[in-house]
């Protein structure tokens, strides 16, 4: 997890404005007619893309100390982020989603996982590896990888190897998606899509960015779908904990290990009530046009921090730190990965 920064460095300022500066250009290139009209990429999507640039050709010129602001704008700022972005959802929106999200996530996540374990096994994969892989597959990316390294007790290589394979084929979807929905050729509804994405991409980032390239309608519940999926990694820390836990009594180890809860997404359902309750008092007492253009500022800052989020994960994306894991981990993802597509695909078709 990242250590909390009490007093920021100059460094850590240069790293965050940095950030700030990608997701400026990427916002400005956004309104460009080519990128808006013609290819319609939002400037999330273009955000990973300048990271991506900036980590295979100057990244090896960055100062040490400006990595703190880097690390900050991928885990604080997008949990932020993500909790704001509550602001454009209310209850009614999650009522929509209604149980199919649910019941969607819960078949891929236990699916995923289920997979992951066995896969692992046949591969003869070190158990810790093949299980990180496996829960950033199947919940939230590097978020849940992140969360599940301390219950293993498994060390930072593995982990690095686990969020290589997530940012990988995350980002592969995160473009994949709005470009074939355009096409038509999956033949979804705009609800089964926004499910399929929210229930099937890596990262929170990543849906956010397809989602939106794709319209509000869908990033909505794209993101209720995912945070669904999010909420769902508490209850496997809980289980994955419980077994180690049994099979340590075996050897006669019983050492307790902190469980991660992701309170960002309580979080984010929290301030979705709160928006709820608030739009409620201001259509109430006529004041709903004001309301929404206070809303309209908390998107637009939200927006600019998720793009900072983005380009600080691009930033990340190195094909080195690809190369260095080895297959068997990326061959692990790979099938996963193919199974979150094509099964998902045909899940949402089944239930959706």
């Amino acid at each position: 997890m990242t250590k909390a920064i009490s007093r920021p460095t100059r460094g850590f300022w240069c790293g965050l404005l940095l950030m700030a500066a990608f997701a400026g250009v990427a916002v400005l290139l956004a309104q460009l007619p080519l990128f808006k009209e013609t290819l319609r990429i939002s400037p999330l999507i273009i955000s990973v893309l300048i990271g991506m640039i900036y980590a295979n050709t100057l990244r090896h010129k960055l100062d040490p100390a400006w990595v703190p602001g880097l690390s900050f704008s991928s885990k604080r700022i997008l949990r932020l982020s993500i909790v704001f972005y509550a602001f454009r959802l209310t209850l009614t929106d999650i009522y929509a989603a209604g149980l199919t999200a649910f019941v969607y996530d819960l078949i891929i996540v236990s699916s995923v996982i289920l997979l992951g374990v066995l896969i692992g096994r046949w591969l003869k994969m070190d158990r810790d590896t093949a299980i990180l892989t496996a829960s950033g597959s199947a919940i939230c990316g590097a978020a849940a990888v992140l969360g599940t390294e301390p219950v293993l007790g498994a060390s930072s290589e593995k982990t690095v190897v686990a969020v290589a394979t997530v940012v990988l084929f995350g980002t592969l979807s995160m473009f994949i998606y709005p470009l074939v929905h355009a096409t038509g050729w999956l033949g979804l509804t705009d609800h089964q899509m926004a499910i399929y994405t929210g229930g099937t991409l890596h990262e929170v980032a990543h849906v956010a960015g397809a989602g939106g390239a794709m319209g509000e309608a869908i990033a909505s519940t794209a993101t209720i779908t995912k945070m669904i999926r999010v909420i769902l990694l508490a209850p496997f820390l809980l289980i994955l904990t419980s077994v180690l836990q049994s099979g340590r009594r075996g050897g006669g180890a019983t050492a307790q290990r902190k469980v991660s809860i992701p309170w960002f997404a309580i979080w984010f359902l929290i301030m979705i009530c709160v928006n709820t309750f608030i739009g409620y008092l201001a259509e109430q007492q006529g004041v709903s046009d004001f309301y929404g253009q206070v809303c309209g500022g908390i998107r637009w800052a939200d927006d600019f921090g998720l793009c900072m989020a983005m380009a600080a994960l691009g930033s990340d994306a190195s094909f080195a730190r690809f190369r260095q894991a080895g297959g068997k981990p990326f061959l692990l993802a790979g099938v996963l990965y193919l199974w979150l597509t094509i099964g998902g695909y045909c899940l949402i078709r089944l239930i959706g």
